[in-house]
């Protein structure tokens, strides 16, 4: 092994002992301990001390980020069963059309991959060709406690192995009784139906507890008819979908220790997808998490394990022509997630903090396609893509945060991954013999390439936050990041037409081949946040975020040629991931105005944001993938009382600047206005919105080719997006 990987494992073995025996300091309980009452129960949000109340907690709240917390969820959390829709309208948020609950965020232009996407700690990626099941796509919207987003630099508390920023989701934290001696029963049920599609939902959680010990069920069902597009746009094809999931959480807290397990199970038996060849028939996951977290007098620790498993199948549901043992396309694929993390933040003084921590995470993947009974093409063996294929990060951090004074603060991180891919050896349909001359020829040198990759990668952040006077605060800084490619852009060999046209989570109908050679890609990042406000951040606030990303090795594609397309759609272009640079830049702003606050009209707030990014591929000299346009949105709130009302538009601009070699298809521009607004009494609390009143007919820039549509009726275009829809949600806590 080279001395420079020799180095990097050396250095993660004695930061990760340094982590599990920290400073020899004094422990035991401490005064600093936090935690909120209600009138009769106790919530433990998170142990998250501070030595001195004044500090930043850039881990917890780091420059240029967002962090929506349950308050502010909830007048949305209905509007979809898509958990990825709560980060709509957000900072440099934007989302790739997929399945109707399967979005893929992307933040500041980059998605997918690229985003660290964390579930209660947990980094789950999207463990199938076509991403149809990406980490979002396993929680209910209304189990979502908070949700962070950080787009662009990212603490490397918060994470490696990604470029375009972080999503941190925690799940409704345990609830235990107030008083001793007393047993507390506290829940939920909500339900929820959207005219357009048919859509229909609902979720309940009940938690039982006494002081020390608390226990939680959560559930949820939701599912969908196809929706129709606005202005007489017809039904979209292939958008129907049905979802159950389900969850225990066992806690239990002594003093300042907090220790729960998390066990739940979600199950898919149908989503289709409006933008790729095949449908996912079946998506089940079983997992368990488990959590220390603990308060000490030299700091916090935390600690979490976790287990997944993920049965995955693919083929057409009845827009895209259905699937019986003589028809379709069977695609099968398991997946095993496991791992743990540690982090330790250590008190230095009242000015300075100390973050330590160390990971693991491994990812396991067999991807078989079953032969298809008395088919000539798929057929007579199994087809393997990817043949116990693995994934292993071993990740290190340490983090130093210093106040230098009480208005100027910083951040100094560095972090070492170190990713282990290696994948056994494949087989077609046709098996050696039956093999034409090209695809023999990728097959053998697939098997006699040397597959296992290690890649040494460094992380570097450095932030800075700076309250000039009480009107402006500045927030900035670099990062250095670091990106290892998934198992699909190395390892997926297939060269035929068929077998291209199954991989690809772009949406764009064309046909894509893996690259063993592919390098991690490298971005390297600055970004500033300039907020101006008013003296008591109470009436009006100003944010601009401009940011530049420079990316070395980005994975893009190389054209390979034109392949057979289907129906209208006659080629489609065939390509191949390859590195090249790349550099992306663009500007987020947001504002808000409290317009009146009194007795007689409640209060009212008028907020708005606006986003522009732009992408190039240095290399190609063409616009990047899936770049969206200029967008944003303005909204009117009220609240008097228990009545709450809201008048929001969303605009966006005119799609021009796309990827020739992806046939990436122009989107007009378009104003939707939705309204919405709930009333509260007692233990109930009814919403009602009307989405796109105007039910204007418009397409998706992020959507994709609308494949169900070209399979069910030959027409080619945009995905739609989705028509006038009236919506109604019932929700009864006690």
């Amino acid at each position: 092994m080279p001395f420079f990987q020799r180095s990097s494992y050396r250095f993660s073995l004695l930061l990760s002992i340094f982590v599990v025996h920290p400073p020899a300091l004094a422990q035991g309980p401490s005064d600093h301990s936090t935690t909120v009452n209600t009138q009769n129960r106790t919530i433990i949000p998170a142990i998250n001390i501070d030595a001195d109340d004044s500090l930043e907690d850039f881990s917890e709240n780091p420059p240029g980020g967002t962090i929506l917390k349950q308050d502010q969820l909830k007048n949305i959390v209905n509007n979809s069963p898509d958990t990825a829709n709560l980060l709509k309208n957000q900072l440099g948020v934007s989302l790739y059309g997929a399945g109707r609950i399967s979005s893929l965020p992307a933040l500041n232009g980059m998605a997918d991959d690229r985003v660290a996407a964390n579930i209660d700690g947990v980094r789950i990626t999207a463990d199938c060709p076509n991403h149809m099941n990406p980490a979002l796509s396993y929680l209910d919207p209304h189990d979502v406690a908070v949700a962070k987003i950080v787009a662009g630099i990212t603490p490397v508390s918060m994470g490696g192995d990604s470029l375009g920023g972080t999503i941190d989701i925690e799940r409704q934290s345990p609830v235990f009784a107030k008083k001793k001696n007393k047993i507390l029963v506290a829940g939920q049920v909500s339900g929820f139906f959207h005219s357009n599609g048919k859509g229909l939902g609902s979720s309940g959680n009940v938690t039982v507890a006494n002081d020390h010990l608390s226990i939680r069920y959560n559930g949820s069902w939701s599912q969908s008819r196809n929706y129709h597009a606005g202005a007489g746009g017809g039904k979209v094809h292939s958008t129907q979908y049905k979802m159950f999931s389900h969850d225990v959480t066992l806690a239990y807290k002594k003093d300042n220790h907090l220790l729960s397990l998390t066990m739940g199970q979600t199950d898919t038996p149908y989503e289709a997808f409006p933008n790729q060849y095949m449908d996912m028939t079946k998506n089940q996951s079983i997992f368990i998490n488990g959590k220390y977290q603990g308060d000490f007098d030299w700091g916090t620790l935390e600690a979490r394990g976790y287990w997944q498993r993920v049965t995955h199948v693919m083929n057409m549901l009845g827009d895209k022509g259905g699937h019986t043992q003589t028809t379709g396309m069977p695609m099968n694929l398991v997946s095993r997630l496991a791992g743990y993390s540690i982090k330790a933040n250590i008190f230095l003084n009242d000015t300075n903090t100390l973050r330590v921590g160390n990971s693991f995470d491994h990812s396991g993947l067999n991807d078989w396609w079953p032969p298809l009974q008395g088919s000539m093409m798929m057929g007579p063996y199994t087809y393997h893509n990817i043949n116990n294929g693995h994934r292993n990060r071993l990740g290190t951090f340490a983090e130093w945060e210093s106040q230098w004074t009480p208005k100027f603060t910083t951040l100094l991180g560095v972090r070492n991954d170190v990713v282990m891919m290696n994948t056994g050896e494949i087989s077609g349909y046709k098996g050696l013999s039956g093999m034409n001359a090209a695809e023999r020829l990728a097959m053998n040198q697939f098997n006699a390439a040397n597959r296992g990759k290690t890649d040494v990668n460094f992380d570097v952040t450095a932030l800075a936050k700076w309250q000039a006077n009480h009107y402006i605060t500045w927030e900035g800084g670099y990062a250095r990041k670091t990106r290892s490619p998934n198992m699909y852009e190395r390892y997926s060999w297939g060269t035929t037409p068929m077998a291209m046209k199954m991989l690809g989570w772009f949406g764009d109908g064309n046909g894509y081949v893996g690259n063993i050679n592919l390098k991690p890609e490298v971005g390297n990042t600055i970004s500033t946040t300039l907020t101006v406000h008013d003296p008591k951040q109470e009436i009006w606030e100003v944010k601009i975020q401009p940011f530049y990303t420079y990316i070395h090795h980005y994975i893009n594609v190389n054209y390979l040629g034109k392949i057979a397309g289907r129906g209208a759609l006659k080629t489609v272009s065939a390509l191949q991931f390859a590195n090249h640079n790349a550099q992306i830049y663009g500007v987020n702003s947001s504002g808000s105005y409290k317009l009146w606050d009194n007795k007689n009209y409640g209060k009212g707030l008028i907020q708005g944001n606006l986003n522009w990014v732009k992408g190039t591929d240095l290399t190609n000299h063409n616009n990047l993938y899936h770049m969206m346009p200029v967008n944003g949105t303005l909204s009117l709130n009220e609240t008097v009382g228990p009545w709450t009302g809201r008048v929001e538009v969303n605009f966006v601009n005119t799609k021009s600047l796309i990827d020739p070699l992806r046939r990436e298809p122009k989107t007009p521009g378009y104003i939707l206005l939705n309204l919405g607004g709930s009333y509260s009494w007692n233990m109930f609390r009814v919403d009602a919105g009307i989405d796109n009143v105007m039910n204007k007919k418009y397409y998706l820039p992020l959507g994709g080719m609308s494949l169900g549509d070209l399979i069910a009726t030959n027409t080619v275009r945009a995905v739609p997006g989705i028509g006038r829809s009236f919506n109604v949600s019932l929700t009864a806590s006690f």
